[in-house]
């Protein structure tokens, strides 16, 4: 009986060994190319030699440099539908599944088929086919960083990921800020990447700059969020930092409104039910 179920097993398994060759086979050909594209990102989990198949089959990474190439014109003006992004987002997460890869991670950067991705990341359009496009395509960089080898390192750094993360962990979406600093994290942690960015002013200034933009931010929205709370409120009134209240970050929030308008509405939360002298000057309460 057992040896029976074994035998199906290894029977389903081959068949569907058989799917993934045929898969493969499709992606070269621009008429079976979708579908191969969707089975294959579902599978890339579940077949761990999937990358050295990929890389060394006929046509197959032109096949999905093709999809990528395809949707440059889509950029700009930003005419992205939801369509081809979910498509060329297949193609990327193949492209991850090779990068993460021992046995292709090298040979995928030698061929430097990272700068295919830089154009999604220099995209600015908030809509949901171009957010999922640079989360994706931060996914492929962040997978290489993950393995932290040098030589990961040392080909980001003759590229320009890091101005690329520094306005994503700006401006991006949450998921998108979040891949962003661990790729940068990546570099800061390496040797060679921190002497890269502290070799002069202007990189290092940037790079403390928003970081320092994220860490006010994060703090104003905690700080707003414990302000609905009447009894946090009192306690906000006398240990909310100095610097939150006077102007001490006024010039690095000199363009941005959202978190301005955070910090006017934490003022705000503070100031009411507050109890003052006649001359309007808070009184400490107990």
């Amino acid at each position: 009986m057992l040896a029976t179920g074994a035998a199906v097993t290894s029977a389903l398994a081959q068949v569907d060994r058989e799917k993934i060759y045929q898969w493969i086979n499709e992606l070269s050909n621009p008429e079976t190319r979708e579908n191969a594209l969707l089975e294959l990102s579902k599978k890339r989990e579940s077949v761990p030699d999937l990358a050295p198949m990929l890389w060394h089959s006929c046509g197959t990474i032109a096949g999905l440099l093709q999809e990528i190439v395809n949707i440059y014109p889509s950029i700009n003006p930003p005419t992205l539908s939801a369509h081809q992004s979910n498509r060329v987002c297949n193609a990327l997460a193949l492209l991850q599944c090779v990068a993460s890869h021992p046995e292709t991670r090298s040979a995928f950067l030698a061929a430097h088929i990272p700068l295919f991705l830089y154009p999604f990341l220099h995209t600015v359009s908030k809509t949901r086919p171009f957010e999922y496009l640079r989360l994706t395509s931060l996914g492929v960089i962040g997978a290489l960083v993950k393995t932290d080898e040098q030589e990961v390192i040392n080909f980001l750094l003759t590229t320009e990921i890091i101005p690329l993360c520094l306005r994503i962990m700006e401006s991006g979406s949450e998921l998108s800020k979040t891949v962003a600093t661990f790729i940068l994290q990546k570099i800061l942690l390496d040797d060679t990447g921190l002497a890269y960015i502290c070799q002069t002013y202007e990189r290092f200034s940037h790079v403390a700059m928003i970081l320092g933009k994220m860490i006010l931010q994060l703090s104003k929205e905690c700080y707003l969020r414990l302000s609905d709370n009447s009894r946090a409120r009192e306690a906000l009134r006398q240990c909310l930092p100095d610097q939150l209240k006077d102007t001490t970050f006024a010039a690095v929030l000199k363009d941005d409104t959202t978190t301005k308008r955070w910090l006017a509405q934490l003022v705000k939360n503070l100031q009411e039910g507050q109890v003052t002298d006649p001359r309007g000057i808070p009184l400490l309460t107990q």
